[in-house]
């Protein structure tokens, strides 16, 4: 794809001459693109890929959408009615995505094979920054004081270039890029093992033709029992049936869901209503809604329970020993909910899928030893799913050691909104912060981000927002405690769009009525 050929290396926007840059043109991007130029913006997007989509570009060919596509669509661009299933392949999206960018005109925007290498911010030093009572010093978006310079590499031509901009939105995303390799032990890692080990990211990589050549008659272990771990495991076991069955390793179990309606109900009446998050503590909710919470907790409990008899019954969990510990909302909670793949469980009794519980393994030349066995367990292909270290991608994209340190060790960033660190200036990240519902959080985010752009509000004082902020990170540990790890908007979802909405000076109540207030599913096209 070509993108519009540009006349100045520093380009002007059209709203008060100010420049902003955006990082990514997955679906952060597209949306931060669009909602930029809605105010009178003209953004520049960089994008390492010579595609739209980010991790939608390259799957696994049997990935599906993770939650029903109603819940996973623009405000203002719904589904087309011929997607008619509920949960669109991976070609079904990119197409989605392809259309709303013509729909909006993004593409002359968006800068294909620009992969940005570096962004450092020139300005005030870090002492005089560390002073600062408010973001940027003013606590506007914008501020004399500074600029960032961001050093991009054009992949095709080999060449490099230095753009100076006033803003920055980082689309960088938490689940690319960046494998996440497991620790062994010296000498008891992937060198000593004689066969294969690659990571999920580099099976996603390859064309259906390569992939099935490549796990085509070998003894195949997948490590990893989320969504990248299940579909690697069922593409394996139909490439090699019961004769060559693959084995998934795992560590935890989790509550996965079938399907979105547990014993015939939707679970958007369960989990993604008003009056379900009466019966959730939440960050700053003062002393009625806290009793609420408390006396409502019997039936916080009782609906748990009601969704994991559904998932207990339908993924057969007792039979094959796959009970988890933790409850059906910690899972929630924690954003670490994957749909199992149609007629997975049928491949686990039939044998083509062995499951292996393993609290921890090392290689050895013949295969793996599980839980320290002495017996190694034979394999000729080891696939990690073991995900993505997406604060390492964002800790390598800051040249400022001090700004490094902002971003390292946090299980979960310290960002207020979800959007901005309020010790790093004139930047925002959309999309590093999940949801159980990414592209309807992520339009919001950029919803907010555009007003706060174009001055509709202004953010509070740095110790106002780092307030805000712990008082998120203690809500979370509260309702998570060793299930903690990672930021995530997951049962608390409408209450955290409330707080966008009232920023924006909107309504955060959408429906119309007092019972569907309270009691009808909140989706994206409540926002339009």
């Amino acid at each position: 794809m070509q993108y519009r050929p540009r006349f100045s290396l520093i380009l002007k926007g059209r709203s008060m001459g100010k420049q902003i840059a955006i990082v990514g043109a997955g679906i952060s991007g597209l949306l931060a693109c669009k909602h930029t130029l809605s105010k009178g913006f003209d953004p520049i997007v960089f994008e390492a890929r010579d595609n739209i989509g980010g991790v939608w570009t390259k799957t696994i060919q049997s990935t599906r959408l993770q939650s029903p596509k109603s819940l996973y669509q623009f405000s203002d661009f719904p589904w087309p009615p011929e997607v008619t299933e509920d949960f669109p392949t991976q070609s079904q999206v990119l197409d989605y995505l392809q259309a709303y960018a013509h729909r909006f005109d993004l593409f002359r925007n968006i800068r294909f094979n620009c992969k940005v290498v570096s962004l450092s911010y020139e300005g005030p030093s870090d002492a005089e920054m560390e002073a600062w009572a408010f973001w940027s010093c003013t606590g506007e978006p914008f501020s004399p004081k500074g600029k960032w310079n961001i050093t991009v590499e054009n992949t095709s031509s080999h060449t490099t270039e230095t753009h100076q901009v006033d803003f920055v939105i980082l689309c960088l995303g938490r689940y690319s890029d960046v494998p996440n390799f497991p620790d062994f032990p010296e000498n008891k890692g992937p060198e000593a093992f004689s066969g294969k080990v690659i990571h999920s990211m580099d099976y996603s990589n390859m064309d259906q033709a390569t992939a099935q050549k490549f796990i085509q008659g070998k003894q195949v272990t997948v490590v990893g029992f989320q969504k990248s771990g299940m579909d690697i495991s069922m593409e394996v076991s139909t490439a090699n049936g019961i004769e060559h069955p693959c084995t998934l390793l795992y560590r935890t179990e989790h509550w996965n869901l079938p399907d979105y309606v547990p014993w015939g109900v939707p679970i958007g009446f369960l989990y993604l209503n008003r009056f379900a998050e009466l019966l959730i503590h939440k960050p700053d909710e003062g002393l009625l809604l806290s009793l609420l919470a408390t006396i409502l907790s019997p039936l916080r409990w009782g609906i748990s329970k009601f969704v994991e008899s559904h998932i207990k019954r339908k993924l057969r969990l007792v039979r094959h020993g796959m009970v988890p510990k933790h409850n059906f909302l910690k899972e929630l909670n924690s954003c670490s909910i994957a749909t199992v793949p149609e007629g997975f469980v049928d491949r686990v009794e039939e044998g083509s899928i062995k499951l292996k519980k393993a609290q921890n393994f090392t290689f050895c030349s013949e295969g793996i030893l599980v839980n320290g066995e002495a017996e190694p367990f034979k394999t000729d292909l080891v696939i990690l799913a073991t995900g993505f270290r997406g604060v390492d991608k964002l800790k390598n994209a800051l040249a400022s050691p001090t700004f490094q340190d902002c971003v390292t060790g946090e299980t979960r960033l310290p960002l207020y909104r979800e959007c901005i660190h309020p010790r790093i200036p004139q930047l925002a990240l959309i999309g590093f912060s999940v949801s159980i519902v990414d592209l309807f959080t992520s339009e919001m985010r950029c919803r907010w981000l555009a007003e706060l752009l174009s001055g509709t509000f202004k953010l509070p004082s740095i110790k106002e927002m780092e307030r805000n902020v712990s008082q998120w990170n203690d809500s979370m540990k509260q309702s998570l405690g060793e299930y903690y790890e990672r930021s995530c908007i997951g049962a608390l979802l409408l209450w955290y769009i409330d707080q966008l909405c009232k920023d924006m000076g909107w309504n955060p109540k959408r429906k119309k009525g007092l019972l569907r207030e309270w009691f009808e599913p909140y989706g994206p096209l409540d926002y339009v």
